[in-house]
């Protein structure tokens, strides 16, 4: 008789289904929209932009993410075999794949990469990608931030390709470079609140945008000094 391995009796962990307590919060617990919407733009929408959008919105900030690649992209067990996923696949999806064998479960909780979807089926269902993203969606953010430079100039590239709409409102797009890992995306993920908190408590945030992103540039600069902070870029669009 053929022996039965461990293996086949594996059953792939679920990622825990939120839970809340039954009844309606007090009023005290509901919190007024931010004045400003935000987007937070990365490559993949699972690690950058997620950070970031987590951390505004646990603020009370108005935010949504997206990321602007051709597909998810999650490191694999080398850097010739990356798992990739279409953008609208859920996050509870990518975990349940990356976790299908005892094997992958090891592997992919070690990376970090089943902690980063994780964390992104708490905060939405599945990754965005901007260029698909509706244009009157698009056109509701007052502010977008991204986190590379090559995503800065994607994300300027598809405002400048869109139609525009009736309003013509402007959007101000920024750029705060940070190298694609959680401990870096931690860190950027507390700047980006920063500026965002500066920009919607301003009171006339259209003419002052300008002036608080280049006084916030050179504090950061003094602040890191010896690290060579990169340089803020911004660029107002209007669409």
């Amino acid at each position: 008789m053929a022996s039965i391995t461990a293996s086949s009796h594996y059953k792939p962990p679920r990622l825990p289904r939120p839970s809340t307590p039954t009844g309606l919060p007090p009023a005290s617990a509901y919190r007024h929209p931010s004045r400003l919407s935000f987007g937070v733009v990365c490559s993949s929408n699972i690690n950058r932009s997620m950070e970031a959008h987590l951390v505004l919105n646990n603020a009370g900030l108005t935010v949504e993410s997206y990321g602007t690649g051709s597909q998810v992209r999650l490191p694999g067990r080398t850097a010739m075999e990356p798992r990739l996923f279409k953008f609208g696949t859920p996050y509870s999806q990518m975990f349940a794949s990356l976790a299908a064998t005892p094997e992958d479960l090891d592997f992919f909780s070690r990376n970090g990469v089943l902690q980063l979807c994780q964390r992104g089926a708490a905060v939405k269902r599945a990754p965005q990608r901007w260029q698909d993203t509706p244009t009157e969606q698009v056109a509701h953010h007052d502010v977008v931030i991204a986190f590379e430079e090559r995503i800065f100039d994607a994300v300027i590239e598809d405002l400048q390709l869109r139609e525009p709409t009736q309003d013509f409102k402007p959007i101000h797009v920024i750029c705060l470079d940070t190298k694609d890992n959680p401990r870096e995306a931690a860190v950027k993920g507390r700047v980006a609140l920063d500026l965002c908190w500066r920009l919607e408590q301003s009171s006339d945030f259209t003419n002052e945008a300008a002036e608080i992103i280049d006084n916030f540039q050179q504090e950061q600069q003094q602040q890191d000094e010896a690290n060579d902070a990169p340089k803020i870029l911004y660029q107002l669009c209007y669409l």
